[in-house]
C-alpha cells in the first residue's frame, strides 16, 4: 500500500484483498505537503479474484481531539527504514524511558526492578495505596512485537496509579533468541508464585499488542495446567489468530494511514522469529482455536486505523461465542496502542478505562 499525505489529510492509494497487495501508482504531491493535488475521485475496481483497487482521499477527522489530529497530520514517509534488532531494542529503551517519564509526572508511582519465580519483573506502586487494596495485584505482559519492552513502564504506570494497584510488569524472554512457548512459560511461573501470596480473584493480567497475544495465551495455558484463572483479562490491540492475517493488516501500518507499509504475507509467513516450529493453530499459540468457555471477564481495546483491529475484535466474537463477559471498546481513527502516547486525551480515557475494569472486577 502507498500513501501520500496532503496538507489537510491523506491521499490513499491501495490495491488489497483476497489475492497479493499491490501498490498503486504514486501521486505527486509537493515535499512540503504545503500544495494539494487536484481532487481526486473515490474508485474501486474488484478484480476476478476479489483483491480490491481503490483510490480514497481520507481527511484528518474531527470527531477525534485537537491533539490526535495533529499528530495524524503530521508528514511521514512510507519508505522502508531498516534496522538491525540491536538497535531497534535500543530505540525501544531509549523510547519507552522516555515515554515512563511523562507518565511519571503524571501518575506518582515507584518503579523497582527486581525477580520473581526466577523471571525479572518491574514493580510499579502507586503512592497511596488504601489497606484494602494491597491484596490485589495486576500482571503486565509489554508490547514490543515479542522481541523487545515497548511497554513495560508506559502500560504499567498509569493503570497502576488509576486503580490504585500494584503492576507487575514481566520482563519475559524475548524472540528470537527465545521462542514460543519461552515468553508464555515466564508469565506463568510468575503467575504461580504470585498464587502463593495471592487469591486468584485478586490477580488480573493485561497486555498491549504482543503483550496483549500473550495475555490470552496465558489464560488458555493456565487453563490447560488446571490452574486458577485470573479475576479479568485486559487484551488490548491483539490477535488469537497466527494462521491467517485480518483485514486491517492490508490497510494499516503502525501509525495507521502513515509510513511504510508491506504486501500481506501469505498465511504464516514471516513470523516464525516467535512461533518457531509451532503449529499455527495451537490453541495456546492462536487462543481462537482453543475452548474460552469459563474465561474470566475481559476487556478488549482497538482503533479504527489499529493494524491489529481485525485480529482484537475476531478474538471478541470468539470470547462472546464461548459465553464470556467481554466488552469491546474501539476508538475513532487512531493507530495502534495510541495510549503509549502521553500527550492525548484517549490516551487518559483509555488508561480510565482500563483502570475501571479492573477495579470492577477484582477482589470480589
Amino acid at each position: 500500500m502507498k500513501m501520500w499525505r496532503c496538507a489537510d489529510g491523506f491521499v490513499l492509494k491501495m490495491v488489497f484483498g483476497t489475492g497479493l497487495l499491490l501498490m498503486g501508482a504514486k501521486q505527486s504531491l509537493s515535499q512540503d505537503h504545503a500544495a494539494v493535488s487536484p481532487p481526486l475521485t473515490d474508485s474501486s475496481v474488484i478484480a476476478p479474484d476479489g483483491t480490491a483497487h481503490i483510490t480514497r482521499v481520507v481527511p484528518v477527522p474531527t470527531t477525534i481531539s485537537a491533539e490526535a489530529q495533529r499528530m495524524l497530520a503530521r508528514p511521514a514517509s512510507d519508505a522502508l527504514v531498516h534496522s538491525s534488532l540491536a538497535d531497534r531494542r535500543k530505540g525501544t529503551d531509549t523510547w519507552q524511558a522516555g515515554v515512563a517519564e511523562a507518565f511519571r509526572a503524571l501518575y506518582p508511582v515507584t518503579v523497582q526492578t527486581g525477580t520473581l519465580a526466577g523471571i525479572p519483573v518491574r514493580t510499579i506502586t502507586p503512592s497511596n495505596v488504601a489497606a484494602e487494596r494491597r491484596k490485589l495485584v495486576l500482571i503486565n505482559l509489554h508490547g514490543g512485537g515479542f522481541n523487545s519492552d515497548s511497554g513495560s513502564l508506559s502500560e504499567s504506570i498509569p493503570v497502576a496509579a488509576l486503580s490504585h494497584t500494584v503492576v507487575i510488569a514481566v520482563l519475559y524472554r524475548l524472540a528470537p533468541e527465545h521462542k514460543f512457548p519461552a515468553a508464555v512459560d515466564d508469565a506463568v511461573a510468575v503467575y504461580r508464585e504470585l498464587l502463593k501470596t495471592h487469591r486468584p480473584q485478586d490477580i488480573g493480567i493485561f497486555g498491549t499488542s504482543a503483550g496483549a497475544v500473550l495475555t490470552a495465551e496465558v489464560a488458555v495455558e493456565l487453563r490447560r495446567l488446571r490452574l486458577p484463572l485470573p479475576a479479568a483479562l485486559g487484551i488490548f490491540s491483539g490477535t488469537g489468530d497466527f494462521s491467517r492475517k485480518g483485514d486491517s493488516e492490508a490497510l494499516y501500518a503502525l501509525n495507521g494511514l502513515s509510513g511504510h507499509l508491506e504486501p500481506p504475507k501469505r498465511p504464516g509467513e514471516g513470523i516464525g522469529e516467535y512461533t518457531g516450529s509451532t503449529k499455527l493453530q495451537d490453541p495456546v499459540l492462536s487462543p481462537l482455536f482453543a475452548d474460552l468457555r469459563g474465561m474470566p471477564p475481559t476487556l478488549f481495546l482497538t482503533s479504527g486505523r489499529d493494524l491489529l483491529l481485525s485480529g482484537t475484535t475476531i478474538l471478541h466474537r470468539a470470547f462472546l461465542r464461548a459465553g464470556v463477559d467481554a466488552r469491546l471498546v474501539v476508538f475513532e481513527a487512531l493507530p495502534h496502542a495510541f495510549w503509549n502516547n502521553p500527550s492525548l486525551p484517549e490516551t487518559k480515557e483509555v488508561n480510565e478505562l482500563m483502570a475501571r475494569f479492573f477495579v470492577s472486577q477484582l477482589g470480589r
